[in-house]
């Protein structure tokens, strides 16, 4: 268990590799940069972590709690159509308010971490397991209460609309404007319309 100075440090380092990756990448960034970036010695990285590996990992914890434990609670609170374009909303005022920079913060490490590290892959499948799951959870209270009719599959349309977000977030970054990632949510939306009542 860590003191609350030693919490500090470790959660200031792996803000600092959080911001540092999510700008650089994962191979772009190294211990040195994140050393430099933080205020602390290679020593203090090395206590907290054993090597680059598991410093991506803590990334990745970090960047799926920001992410989509922001995302849960929004979700929650779905309750209409109009509250699950307001979410769309937000995700696009965020790319813009980023200058549309980075993409998705997990999904840019997954892309990264995929085909060569299987335990933080394992982390980011999780990440988007549990990002799927805010969305189900979020359309399955919207059929509850009414508002989309018993046809409706929250678990076929989430995972549609989370890989229409991903996709969107992909193409937004390299297009370096909104409208795709607009268009792509608003007919994922409009499809999912078609089952209110």
């Amino acid at each position: 268990m860590l003191t609350a100075k030693g919490q500090a440090t470790r959660d200031r380092i792996v803000t600092a590799a959080s911001e540092l990756m999510f700008e650089r990448g994962v191979a772009g960034t190294s211990t040195e940069d994140v050393q430099a970036a933080a205020g602390v010695s290679t020593s203090q990285i090395y206590h907290y972590f054993r090597d680059k590996k598991a410093l991506v990992r803590a990334v990745i914890a970090h960047q799926t709690e920001v992410v989509v434990g922001h995302q849960e609670a929004l979700l929650a609170e779905l309750d209409s159509i109009a509250s699950l374009r307001a979410w769309a909303d937000a995700i696009v005022q965020i790319q813009q308010g980023l200058g549309c920079k980075g993409g998705c913060p997990i999904g840019s490490l997954g892309a990264e971490v995929a085909e060569h590290d299987a335990e933080a892959r394992a982390d980011v499948k999780n990440g988007f397991e549990r990002w799927e799951r805010a969305i189900r959870d979020g359309l399955h209270s919207m059929r509850d209460k009414g508002e989309l009719s018993r046809e409706a599959d929250p678990e076929r349309l989430a995972v549609a609309l989370l890989a229409t977000l991903q996709g969107g977030l992909a193409m937004t970054q390299v297009r370096r404007d909104t409208v795709v990632l607009e268009i792509a949510l608003d007919q994922a939306i409009d499809h999912i319309e078609t089952f209110t009542r």
